[in-house]
This record gives structure tokens, C-alpha cells and sequence, in this order.
């Protein structure tokens, strides 16, 4: 348990967390959180929150938002069993599909919530991040539909490993801009979207893709995201007959994760883990796995866990997965890991390509290598915990993964025939 909470303060935290109560006022939850942010910005943001209370929950803004989901991102998205992994494993193994919804990922729920919402403030124009390109994928698309031009910003490295996502994005009328600076991946194209925001924050809306930033982004976020947890468990009790004993979620920034979880925070029987990117090792600049080796500190608006040096240096990370090549996390996962309420611990490079691999030849789904990394520790834990239910929440399909994967050759001999 973190430093930051006491015992008694971690029971009053969770009861709060699962009564939907946090943020508090002042964007917190617990400790963590808050707006750390240049007094230019401070407008923007006000903004945003206002907007978000004005909005987010009326009946003409949800009906909206229902309308698209359903018709356009072709929500419910299935709860898939995997009778061959269940046999493997000795569990029995469920699977929230989230790379069937359009555009191949969960980005889409939080992208169309936000351009909509954007929409009603006036916004001339949306920048957005991404790492994966997936939410660089959703937000064009959603920027698409919703007729406002678009801008994505990205890391030189993380184009070069997602080229097919870029050409998606072009190809969906959003301009691309490569990030030099820093460490050419997330981080550093959060940086540059937050510098451009600055030049013209009344005509430009941010449109962050995970539950990281100042207030009110982890919250919006989290709000939009919701739909995965939501209808995840009550497909688990239609179809598998009960909720999961354990479920399962790839963290980077965390959206898929806390869109997960969120909704299952009061089963307190549901045992809840969040895998970070294991990366190559256990030293700094050799994974992504913040909550398992970072300190609290304050990186781009919002105090969390971050991966720093002895000096608060912000390190860069490693992970084979673009999506979890983030030096943070959103500030509810800092609380839910200190409060105890959901477990957050590693997968390496290893371990998450040879999930993928076991994933596509058992049950015929290609998954994203950050998905990847949430099989490996499911596996893991159902054979420590055998005839457990498990849902996994399949965050992404893995066609964007093409060009890092060729360049590993497929285990398995009887792929390939003379």
C-alpha cells in the first residue's frame, strides 16, 4: 500500500471509489490527480469541466452518445468464450471484445464521446496523441463523423512500428505530425499536443486518449470508457452464469483498464489485476511497468506514479507495445493500486509474444501486443488458481502490430510447408 494512504484512509478511499464519488472537488482521488498546468491552459480546462458538468450526463448528450455507439462503433461488443485456452489453462476463460468495435480498439468509445462533446463547446479543430495509433486511428475517424478537422501527434519511433495505423489516419483526413523531441514516443507527443493546445486554447479541443492528464481528463475518460465494464458484467451473468472470480486488463496510460474495472469496483469478490509492460528487465529505461517500480510525482498535469530517477528525471521506457510505452499512469489507478483494491503487476516482451502466439493458434484471434501482455499474466494465474472464471478484456486486434511482429520469427514449424 502506497505511503500516501494510511489504512483508514484506504477504506474510506475505496468506499468512495466505488460510490463514484471521485474526483472530489478538487480532481483528486485520494492523493493523486489534481491540475498541474500553465496559467495559459487554466481557461481551456475550466472550460472543459464546465462543459463536462453542462453536458456529459443530460439525456440529450447520453441518447446521443448511445446512438453512436450503437450505430456507428457497433456497441455491444461480444463476450467471446475460449473453450480451447479454458482447457489449456484449466479455467474458465471469457474474452470482452474490443478490437471488434470500429476501428479495432476501445480508443473509439472515449474519441466519438469526446468529438461530440467538442462539438457542443465550439471547437474549431481537435488535436489529438497517440503511441499505438489506435486512438490516433478512433480520433480521426471520430473527427470524421462528427466534421471537424483533425491533427495527431506522435513519435518518430512509434510511426515507424505502427506504419499502418499512420496510413489509416491519412487516409481518414486527420494530418499526422512526427514528434523528434524527447523520447520520440507518447510522452513526448503528449508534450507537443499540450505546446500546440496553448497557441489557441478557445478554437482547439485536446482530445487525450487515456485516463492521464490534469482534471478532468482521467474522469472524462473514465466516464466514456465505462460502456466496457458495463456491459462486460452483465454479458457475464447472461452468458457465463456468474461474474468472473478474476479479470484482466493491459495498463499504459490505463483507459482500457479503468473502463474495465470501473463498473466492478463493488463485487468486491472479482478479483481485479492491471498488467504493465515487463518490457526487457527490471532496471529503468527497461520497461514500462510504472505502478510496479515508479514514485509518485507530477508529470504532464497530474500528480500519480511515474517512472523518475534519484533527481525526479523522468525516464524514458521500453515495451515492445507502443500503447504501454509510457513513462506513467492515470492517477485512479495510483489509488486503486494503494487502497488495495486492484493488483497491478508485469509481463515482459517474451512473455507477451508468446501470448499472442498461444492466443491466435487456440482460438483464432489475433490480439494487439498490449492486449498480449494481459493474457500472459491471466495464464499465469489460472494455473495457480485452477476452474477460476476469467474475463480478459481484449483491448485491441493486433493487425496495426504487423510490422514489429515480422520481425519475430512464429514459433511454431507446421506454419510454414514446402
Amino acid at each position: 500500500m502506497s505511503t500516501l494512504v494510511d489504512a483508514d484512509e484506504a477504506k474510506i478511499l475505496l468506499e468512495a471509489s466505488i460510490a463514484g464519488t471521485l474526483p472530489d472537488e478538487r480532481g483528486r482521488f485520494g492523493p493523486f490527480g489534481g491540475r498541474y498546468i500553465p496559467e495559459t491552459l487554466v481557461p481551456a480546462f475550466e472550460r472543459l469541466e464546465q462543459g463536462i458538468a453542462d453536458h456529459l450526463h443530460t439525456e440529450s448528450f447520453q441518447s446521443e452518445f448511445r446512438s453512436e455507439l450503437k450505430n456507428w462503433v457497433g456497441r455491444p461488443t461480444a463476450l467471446t468464450h475460449a473453450p480451447r485456452l479454458s482447457e489449456a489453462w484449466g479455467a474458465d476463460v471469457w474474452l470482452k471484445r474490443e478490437d471488434l468495435a470500429h476501428t479495432g480498439a476501445h480508443k473509439i468509445n472515449n474519441a466519438i464521446g469526446q468529438a461530440l462533446l467538442a462539438k457542443r463547446l465550439g471547437a474549431k479543430r481537435i488535436i489529438a496523441e497517440t503511441g499505438a495509433g489506435q486512438h490516433g486511428v478512433a480520433s480521426a475517424a471520430a473527427c470524421a463523423r462528427v466534421g471537424l478537422p483533425c491533427r495527431v501527434y506522435m513519435g518518430a519511433v512509434d510511426i515507424e512500428r505502427q506504419a499502418p495505423n499512420v496510413d489509416r489516419m491519412l487516409r481518414l483526413g486527420a494530418e499526422v505530425f512526427p514528434v523528434e523531441s524527447g523520447d520520440k514516443t507518447l510522452r513526448a507527443a503528449i508534450d507537443e499536443a499540450l505546446r500546440e493546445w496553448v497557441t489557441d486554447p478557445a478554437g482547439i479541443y485536446y482530445l487525450i486518449g487515456s485516463a492521464v492528464g490534469a482534471h478532468p481528463y482521467p474522469y472524462l475518460v473514465r466516464e466514456l470508457q465505462a460502456v466496457i465494464g458495463q456491459e462486460a458484467r452483465e454479458q457475464m451473468i447472461r452468458q457465463a452464469g456468474g461474474l468472473p472470480d478474476a479479470a484482466f486488463a493491459c495498463v499504459g496510460g490505463g483507459s482500457n483498464a479503468i473502463g474495465l474495472f470501473y463498473p466492478l469496483l463493488g463485487d468486491r469478490e472479482i478479483e481485479l489485476i492491471g498488467v504493465e509492460a515487463g518490457g526487457t528487465g527490471d532496471g529503468l529505461g527497461q520497461n514500462a511497468a510504472t505502478l510496479a517500480t515508479g514514485t509518485p510525482g507530477v508529470l504532464q498535469g497530474s500528480y500519480s506514479v511515474i517512472l523518475q530517477d534519484e533527481n525526479g528525471n523522468v525516464r524514458e521506457t521500453h515495451s515492445i507495445s507502443a500503447g504501454l510505452d509510457y513513462s506513467g499512469v492515470g492517477p485512479e489507478h495510483a489509488l486503486l493500486q494503494a487502497v488495495g483494491r486492484v493488483s497491478y503487476v508485469s509481463a515482459s516482451d517474451a512473455e507477451a509474444l508468446a501470448a499472442l502466439e498461444e492466443l491466435c493458434e487456440m482460438e483464432g484471434i489475433l490480439t494487439a501486443l498490449e492486449t498480449a501482455h494481459a493474457y500472459a499474466a491471466a495464464s499465469k494465474w489460472a494455473r495457480k488458481n485452477p476452474g477460476k472464471r476469467i474475463l480478459i478484456g481484449n483491448s485491441g486486434r493486433g493487425d496495426k502490430d504487423m510490422p514489429t511482429l515480422t520481425r519475430y520469427p512464429v514459433r511454431t514449424s507446421r506454419n510454414v510447408t514446402a
